[in-house]
């Protein structure tokens, strides 16, 4: 049977959580770009939600679990190079790019140490959308998103301590423990219920990018709030050191799957993939092991990258390749570009 890109039957009637979940996905950026702003000029209210940061990143990794199937990690036996060029890329481009961005312009150490975060988070779920939207390899970003995530608990305490170990006391043993209960513990979690529970899953389906959305809304807003001071000092050059971190690793990770004779499609996954990151999960980290001001950079990277990923997406579905079939791994569909 055809099917839709949301995977639903021509026709059919979908349900008004999967419409709100299309809403708010749309309007992603405005929504958390507001919850920012509700937190700078009233303060003193989520200041005090800091603790139930980690929290709520758990929940939405346990979504993110919930989502996942055995097929998507599938590509991993079928087309192992690509998607070990784009796991090294996004593990070794973005956390490089945001030291040499923090230092370039400057910014204090601990600011410096959010960005780094940043760039040494997995990917986000945001990507898949963006991928598939912007006419690239889905199926390549859906793995890369669940091999980075899977990678997480080891690379990011590592390249951490590697690029600010020196200048913050940031205790890599600690990054690992607080990775594996936020990202790998709910992501398993979710996956399991998945394969034992699929029906009752299935019905729980549509809410997650609610919850999804609501939880990064309520992370943004304990960061600002907790760091309004900060936010207001640095503000302007900080959003110069996210926009360039991100375009930076769109341009980068595109250019090495370029110069590694990639097909066009899977480029645009690498690209997609390497420039746009997790960053409720950074924020989550800089705020439990560094210092509420280190997450600023990860709420900003947060509004922005849907931004610009949005845009991205827009450019390249006008420009669609005609090198690969483009297939959505979890909704089914398979279709080919035409030039």
């Amino acid at each position: 049977m055809t099917r839709t890109q949301d995977g639903t039957a021509p026709g059919a009637r979908r349900s008004g959580l999967a419409r709100a979940g299309d809403a708010v996905g749309r309007w992603f950026a405005v929504v958390v770009l507001a919850a920012g702003a509700l937190a700078l000029a009233f303060p003193a209210v989520p200041a005090g939600w800091t603790p139930a940061v980690p929290w709520l990143l758990s929940v939405i990794m346990l979504g993110m679990g919930m989502t996942l199937r055995p097929v998507d990690f599938a590509l991993i036996s079928r087309r192992p190079w690509a998607l070990l060029l784009g796991v090294a890329a996004q593990f070794t481009i973005m956390p490089l790019l945001g030291w040499g961005v923090a230092h370039l312009l400057g910014l204090p150490p601990v600011l410096a140490a959010g960005m780094v975060l940043v760039g040494a988070a997995p990917g986000g779920t945001a990507s898949n959308v963006v991928v598939y939207l912007a006419r690239g390899d889905t199926a390549l970003s859906v793995a890369m998103t669940s091999v980075s995530t899977l990678l997480a608990p080891f690379l990011t305490p590592l390249l951490v301590l590697a690029l600010v170990g020196e200048s913050l006391p940031v205790s890599g043993t600690a990054l690992f423990t607080s990775i594996v209960q936020i990202v790998l513990v709910p992501v398993v979690a979710g996956l399991l219920l998945r394969l034992l529970l699929p029906r009752l899953v299935e019905r729980c389906l549509d809410a997650l990018p609610l919850v999804s959305v609501a939880g990064i809304a309520v992370v943004v807003m304990a960061v600002v709030a907790g760091s309004a001071d900060t936010l207001l000092e640095v503000g302007g050059l900080l959003v110069v050191a996210v926009v360039l971190h991100n375009l930076g690793g769109f341009a980068l990770g595109y250019g090495v799957g370029r110069l590694c004779r990639v097909p066009v499609a899977s480029r645009r996954a690498i690209s997609v993939e390497v420039g746009m990151q997790n960053s409720g999960l950074a924020a989550a980290l800089a705020t439990v092991h560094v210092a509420p001001a280190a997450a600023l950079p990860a709420a900003i990277f947060s509004v922005w990258h849907n931004v610009s990923g949005s845009l991205l997406a827009s450019w390249w579905s006008r420009r669609p390749v005609a090198d690969a079939a483009q297939v959505d791994v979890r909704a089914g569909v398979s279709r080919s570009a035409d030039r």
